[in-house]
């Protein structure tokens, strides 16, 4: 049989499921697929669009595996939109000319924005909200505006307050105007939208409820915006988001049969008025309706490519829930959150002091839960969502109140729908789990859940818990606390040995595990030197001799370089100390100078010559600050916005000697061209024109990972506030060896929390943080200098205890090439290549 094939009209999210979802089910390879995308990009994550503001990067929304570079049977076509469609013979026809046969035709051409005909809505300063290139195009007016510059969005709705949210991160005062007399109406209530109202207000957005525009107009900022009361706000430039429409032109010029308002009309199977096409996603108007979220047109994805494969899926309904985080606010929507159903009784809690809102809808004898409304605090979204037509666990107002009894996940049914977004069951996760799957990834890898909007997660690991699975958080055999938890005894206890600690608080005589991670706390929470008295015995190699051992035994020496500065004097000592010691010395990546080829008797020598020149150790033996690395900024550079060489040895200067969890690396670029490479650091810093934009948890090595923007448009003072409280925290909560990546994912509500935490306060230890690394800062001693001036310390460098004036006689090197090797003990000698 020859093999069929599809072509998909359309690369979103849904269209991209769609692909992804036939071929994952196409076992015997029947189907070969064409996608025609418009957009010059594959699919991206439409619905985190604001996540692009500040980091400008399109490769941080890309969908996983949106470009199939692996699977022949996929043509992805960018940049190629489809012109005509040839029902008749069965033929795409696209802008370029190319014409592409089908034996099914999928329809993904999702929706447009709403543009109100409002007199003057076509001028310059006019924009929509719903791709990337949107977004380019009002930052660019919003750079030219400069900071402060009023920016006024239409639409007072879920895109609307997310359009407000962008423009506030690119540093702009917002405006929403929304003609309902509420935000977001579609999705909260009258009381709902009072406080989501008062908390956005506080977050500085400024809403003006039940009034329209009346027009636009050319004005001192820009324009001057006229709303329907009489008002005018005058603004730079103005965001259109007052809804979308099915994008359905291409199938009205085909003839197919559209709905009254729009939408390619589609049976329960999804499939058109022609029986070899079919409509996805927003275009779609399934039975006549309409549904502009993801997961239901994930659903029309799946259903389609069942039905290629001879299945009989039908779209079973959808659900509307919502669960999202407005600049900071909470807040979340399910089923019959407006209580229409007949009969139907209102449960309501607000806490205007806390600034909360809790309302669920429940049938007439108040056992059967319909649905809900959440704001300020959703935590409970994820326990309440899947009991939507389900009998109550109990009461409806405990179920909601802050010392109410919460449902657990256990007591779901497994037909209860844990994932909406991917219409994933318990039953599914917890065969998942009874299948092997031990922990969130695995889980989400299996079943897909909680791999779109991530509400689903906090379900899911009491699903982990429930089932038996222990994620032990013991350290090692000799403590059964976790590093944190070992943390925090040190700091409330003030214990300083670890032989005090390990018999309160541990068993036996302790590991090559715990003694670095306990010598690594006490460094963290005193200024004593890591080789003082006790501590000494804890280290690892490495730290024991404050260098990194080589290969051969030997050790390396890195002087710290703030922001990659050096003075040719200390070059001068750098190039003569490598001489007279006989050192191979190369230029790192983290825009230092690598000494090689050190004997250990050797490293006190050398670390005075440099001392006595000016230069600290750069501890690149340690678990702690390595390097700040940094472009030339607006010193030398014509692209230049800030001074990054000077904020980059600011920040060196203020973090250098910092234990930590694992190395730490920071990045400042001057300009947005990023030639720092601060987005792949732990901490990365980018100037704008605005200040400085703070991103975190980024890191290179094996698995790679961008860093993600914490905060945007910052001043100086604000930005070291920021990264003091975000280092601290990182180093009392995170396990050991943790890079500040995986940290970040870890955390209960990822980057979502950890901005509330450092951002907002929202644990209320700021004040307490920030305390903490005036301490270190405070505290710092170079730990070389230390080693220099104490005879104790000093006597430690020895290659043999018994004989401290014998070298090692099994070091020796080969410098018959162009550069000096190591030979190691029973190899042959060698020259090196002469080749890069």
């Amino acid at each position: 049989m020859s093999r069929k094939s599809a072509v998909v009209i359309g690369h979103g999210m849904v269209g991209h499921r769609f692909v992804e979802a036939l071929r994952a089910r196409d076992e015997s390879d029947d189907w070969s697929v064409t996608v025609l995308c418009e957009e010059p990009l594959p699919a991206y994550d439409r619905v985190g669009l604001s996540s692009y503001v500040g980091a400008w990067d399109p490769k941080e929304l890309a969908l996983a595996g949106n470009d199939y570079p692996d699977d022949a049977l996929v043509d992805l076509r960018i940049g190629r939109r489809a012109a005509t469609i040839d029902r008749e013979s069965r033929k795409v026809t696209t802008d370029s000319g190319e014409v592409v046969a089908y034996d099914a035709l999928v329809m993904a051409t999702g929706s447009y924005p709403f543009v109100p005909p409002i007199p003057g809505h076509d001028r310059p300063e006019c924009f929509v909200y719903r791709t990337l290139d949107d977004l380019d195009g009002i930052r660019k007016r919003a750079d030219a505006a400069g900071p402060g510059a009023v920016g006024v969005v239409v639409g007072g709705g879920l895109l609307g307050l997310e359009a407000a949210n962008a423009l506030k991160l690119m540093g702009m005062t917002p405006h929403v105007v929304e003609f309902a007399p509420r935000l977001m109406p579609l999705q909260v209530d009258e009381g709902g939208g009072a406080l989501l109202a008062n908390l956005v207000t506080d977050l500085g957005l400024t809403v003006h409820t039940g009034v329209g525009t009346a027009g636009i107009t050319e004005g001192p900022d820009g324009i001057s915006v006229e709303l329907s009361d009489g008002s005018v706000i005058e603004a730079a430039l103005l965001v259109f988001s007052a809804g979308v429409r099915p994008q359905d032109q291409l199938a009205r010029d085909a003839g197919l049969e559209v709905g009254e308002r729009g939408g390619i009309i589609t049976d329960l199977g999804c499939r058109t008025s022609d029986e070899n096409i079919y409509a996805v996603g927003e275009c779609a108007a399934v039975e006549g309706r309409c549904y502009g979220l993801v997961a239901p047109g994930y659903t029309t994805a799946e259903i389609v490519a069942d039905r290629l494969l001879g299945g009989a899926a039908e779209f079973p309904g959808a659900d509307l829930s919502t669960k999202l985080k407005l600049m900071g606010v909470d807040v979340a929507s399910f089923g019959d959150a407006h209580a229409q159903t007949p009969g139907a009784l209102e449960v309501v809690l607000s806490d205007a002091a806390k600034g909360t809102y809790a309302k669920l809808v429940v049938s007439d004898d108040a056992k059967t839960l319909l649905g809900g409304i959440l704001v300020g605090d959703a935590s409970a979204y994820a326990s309440l969502r899947p009991l939507v037509g389900r009998e109550l666990p109990g009461d409806p107002a405990s179920l909601i109140s802050p010392a109410g009894e919460k449902p657990g996940a256990g007591s779901l049914p497994d037909d209860a729908e844990v994932c909406s977004c991917n219409g994933v069951t318990k039953g599914a996760i917890c065969g998942a789990i009874a299948d092997g799957a031990c922990d969130i990834a695995q889980v989400k890898s299996c079943t897909n859940a909680g791999t779109t909007c991530g509400g689903c997660l906090p379900t899911i690991k009491q699903l982990l818990a429930s089932s038996g699975v222990v994620m032990s958080k013991a350290l090692c055999e000799h403590f059964e606390q976790s590093r944190a938890e070992l943390f925090e005894i040190v700091q409330a206890t003030d214990t300083r040995t670890f032989s005090a600690l390990i018999s309160k608080y541990g068993k036996g005589s302790g590991c090559d595990i715990c003694k670095p991670v306990v010598a690594s706390i006490l460094a963290s929470t005193d200024s004593d030197h890591i080789l003082h008295r006790n501590q000494a015995g804890l280290q690892d190699t490495n730290d024991h001799f404050l260098a990194n051992i080589q290969k051969n035994g030997t050790y390396s020496v890195v002087p710290r370089m703030p922001g990659g500065e050096c003075t040719p004097e200390q070059l001068i000592v750098i190039g003569e100390v490598a001489r007279d010691f006989g050192l191979y010395t190369k230029v790192t990546g983290g825009q230092r100078i690598d000494l090689f080829g050190a004997r250990v008797e050797q490293l006190p020598a050398i670390w005075k010559r440099l001392v006595d020149a000016g230069m600290e150790s750069g501890q690149a033996y340690g678990k702690s600050l390595r390097t700040v690395k940094s472009c030339v900024g607006s010193t030398w550079c014509r692209y230049g916005v800030q001074d990054s060489v000077g904020m980059a040895v600011d920040l060196e200067n203020r973090y250098r000697g910092l234990r930590s969890p694992h190395k730490i690396k920071f990045g400042v670029s001057g300009c947005a061209r990023e030639c720092a490479e601060a987005r792949g650091k732990d901490v990365g810093v980018i100037a704008t024109e605005n200040g400085w934009n703070l991103y975190v948890g980024g890191n290179g090595g094996q698995s790679p990972k961008h860093a993600q923007l914490l905060a945007g448009g910052l001043d100086d003072e604000t930005l070291v506030r920021y990264i003091d409280r975000y280092l601290m925290f990182y180093i009392r909560t995170a396990d050991r060896l943790q890079r500040t990546a995986p940290w970040v994912d870890s955390l209960e509500g990822g980057l979502d929390h950890l901005k509330a935490v450092v951002c907002e306060d929202s644990l209320g230890i700021a004040a307490d943080l920030e305390a903490a690394m005036a301490k270190h800062v405070l505290g710092y001693k170079d730990e070389w200098a230390g080693v220099l001036e104490d005879p104790e310390k000093l006597s430690r460098f020895v290659s043999f205890v018994n004989a401290p004036e014998e070298a090692d006689p099994t070091v020796s090197f080969d410098d018959t090439g162009v550069r000096k090797v190591p030979v190691l003990m029973g190899m042959p000698k060698f020259a090196a290549s002469t080749s890069e």
